[in-house]
């Protein structure tokens, strides 16, 4: 299908152009529109990114393949291009030859260790030494990216349960230099606090969540580059979780709502020390697919520019992640809004149409 998209065309944050065409699944920037192509007008975007989203995992851990292609459909229809899968508990290779979902990153199984993370979510090791070989393993597994579990609550100790590291220094580090070695960049799910400065000093590449990190923490992450995804929706569930455990966990429970009621401050600080953002819905488990749009929202909520959003959750996400976005033979990702998601965030819900590999999605 040949199709010539008109209006403003946002190749990124320097460069648009008022028209391209696609021809043959690729983007042409400077081409005369074919005879009898499909003409859209609107506000063209590269394709949205979800760097935070987990196909193949449900509620209570794996899911078969037709909840996976579900899933995988449902993040597609909402303008969700390309997905850097977070850690899945099932192996989702057989996704990434279709062209009727996103596009697929990747980081293979969460690394955690036992009852120190979701069941039936991780591959859990009884050894801690053992991360350096896993992560290693993982980085040959996946598609350049590691994904570890950074801390959790410890429920052995009961009244005293709270957040805690996983990993001991030393082998966090191995861990990160074994997947560095073998090609993978690490991202790390992190709620507390004590996790971070080992994180960072090991050397990691990315953060998920971020919400116990401290000013000087959120410096050090800005002085270094290292991005956090702040999954929103997810920090949104936590006064819930709050609610649920604590009469057994009352710590814990603290901690948790503490850390969602100061969800957008949070946020905000993250923009205003410079910390490179990324958007991720942490859909899978608890959150549905296809919500890129609701997470866009809620950074903006948080006081972030829209523009910035958008930019966060496009073509500097596609940049990051070494994709390409708008330009001469790139693969034709794109939706197409009927508005301008640079000013209202909103449009992000009511694409006029998504464009993957140069076909039109129903």
């Amino acid at each position: 299908m040949d199709l010539t998209l008109r209006g403003t065309v946002l190749a990124d944050g320097e460069h648009t152009y008022e028209q391209i065409v696609v021809r043959d699944g690729l983007i042409e920037t400077e081409a005369r529109p074919p005879a009898g192509a499909q003409t859209i007008e609107g506000w063209v975007v590269p394709g949205l990114v979800d760097v935070h989203c987990h196909i193949g995992l449900g509620a209570d851990g794996p899911v078969d393949e037709d909840t996976a292609l579900s899933q995988a459909r449902a993040d597609l229809a909402a303008g969700t291009l390309l997905v850097r899968d977070a850690g899945s508990p099932v192996d989702t290779t057989w996704l990434q030859d279709r062209d009727d979902v996103p596009a697929l990153i990747r980081s293979g199984n969460h690394v955690a260790r036992p009852k120190r993370y979701l069941r039936y979510y991780a591959h859990e090791l009884q050894d801690v030494t053992e991360l350096p070989k896993e992560m290693g393993r993982q980085a040959r597994f996946g598609d350049g990216w590691v994904k570890i579990v950074g801390d959790w609550i410890d429920r052995a100790r009961e009244a005293e349960a709270d957040l805690e590291p996983l990993w001991p220094f030393d082998v966090l580090a191995e861990g990160v230099a074994a997947a560095h070695a073998n090609g993978a960049r690490v991202t790390v799910h992190t709620f507390a606090t004590e996790t971070i400065d080992d994180l960072i000093a090991a050397g990691v590449d990315c953060l998920e969540h971020g919400t116990g990190m401290s000013s000087e923490q959120i410096r050090l992450a800005a002085e270094r580059g290292i991005p956090v995804v702040p999954t929103l929706l997810q920090v949104g569930q936590f006064g819930q979780i709050a609610d649920q455990g604590a009469a057994k966990f009352p710590r814990f429970a603290a901690r948790m709502r503490q850390m969602y009621e100061n969800r957008y401050a949070q946020v905000r600080a993250f923009y205003d020390a410079g910390v490179p953002l990324l958007v991720g819905t942490d859909a899978g488990g608890t959150i549905a697919h296809g919500q890129i749009a609701a997470e866009c929202q809620e950074m903006v909520r948080a006081g972030i520019p829209p523009q910035v959003v958008l930019a966060a959750a496009s073509w500097s996400a596609r940049q990051y992640l070494g994709r390409p976005g708008i330009s001469p033979g790139a693969p034709a990702d794109l939706v197409v809004y009927p508005d301008d998601p640079r000013t209202d965030i909103g449009v992000l819900a009511r694409p006029r149409a998504v464009i993957r590999r140069g076909q039109l999605v129903d």
